[in-house]
């Protein structure tokens, strides 16, 4: 799972609620802390074991830049509540709340969406669904199918012993050691307990089976007229760094590999992370031409 380094919200970042037609969902919000938007708003979808505070390194950058930036939970994540539905946890199910989301926060003007890992998996079923228009597309840190290496293996283990276990002993024998070892700070271990604790279980269980079997979408995705950003870590340890690169070559899309990095290149190197997306932001926004 994605680790945040800092709890404490930036100037200009304000925790809120987004009501849509598929319901409400958690977020956090950063405006510029001078002026207002006058660029267009940015989507941030996160990953499988993820939340929106996994994006608090890079708000304040990216909304500086004069637009509006909203970091969501998806639906049974963290502060966002779900179902105890299993489809509701598809990627299909949850593009659709991608969707409504976006549809709510634009206003009818296109606005720049970007998926971190699993949550690359769900946005790609909405942009690919053609219902609304964006102005971009990042896929953060995620692969054209099932994921594969060491998360595969990590993600098997979960899912076996998610039913058995349950959520609290996984925390307590596998997540919470691998964070001690790792020196997280205390504070930071106390909320990735709360997180992962506050997850849908239902959701964890199908969200793990959609990123462990979904099939390649990437030639469908090509077809749709947006301009698409591939960014990584170098040492991405979830889809492998050239699987990515692959993915971008036959997207026809721009390609970032960011040094320093793993699977969280918005934690482990904010200050690239931003500057390659407000690179890619200003260019899309200058060439875009209307609808696809």
């Amino acid at each position: 799972m994605s680790t945040p380094r800092f709890l404490t919200l930036p100037e200009g970042v304000h925790p809120g609620r987004i009501e849509t037609a598929t319901g409400a969902f958690a977020v956090l919000e950063a405006l510029p802390v001078n002026g207002v938007p006058e660029r267009w708003p940015a989507v941030l979808v996160p990953g499988l074991t993820g939340s929106k505070e996994d994006f608090l390194a890079i708000l304040q950058p990216l909304a500086e830049s004069g637009r509006r930036v909203i970091a969501i939970d998806m639906r049974g994540q963290y502060e966002t509540v779900g179902p105890e539905d299993p489809r509701a946890y598809r990627c299909a199910s949850l593009g659709d709340d991608i969707d409504a989301i976006a549809q709510e926060i634009s206003g009818g003007e296109p606005l720049h969406l970007v998926g971190h890992s699993f949550g690359g998996l769900v946005t790609r079923e909405t942009v690919i669904d053609g219902r609304t228009r964006f102005a971009s597309y990042t896929l953060m840190s995620s692969g054209p199918a099932a994921i594969v290496g060491r998360r595969e293996r990590i993600g098997r283990i979960m899912m076996d012993e998610l039913p058995v276990q349950g959520v609290e002993r996984i925390w307590t024998n596998r997540v919470e050691p691998e964070a001690v070892a790792a020196g997280v700070p205390e504070h930071i271990r106390d909320f990735l307990h709360k997180r992962l604790l506050a997850n849908s279980v239902t959701g964890l269980a199908t969200m793990g089976q959609e990123i462990l079997t979904a099939r390649d979408r990437t030639e469908e995705l090509a077809e749709i007229q947006v301009p698409i950003l591939v960014l990584f870590g170098e040492d991405d340890d979830g889809w492998p760094p050239d699987t990515q690169a692959d993915m971008a070559g036959r997207l026809d899309a721009d390609c970032v590999v960011v040094p320093g990095a793993v699977h969280s290149p918005a934690v482990e190197a904010p200050a690239t992370t931003a500057a390659a997306l407000n690179r890619f932001w200003h260019t899309a926004e200058a060439a875009y031409r209307g609808p696809y």
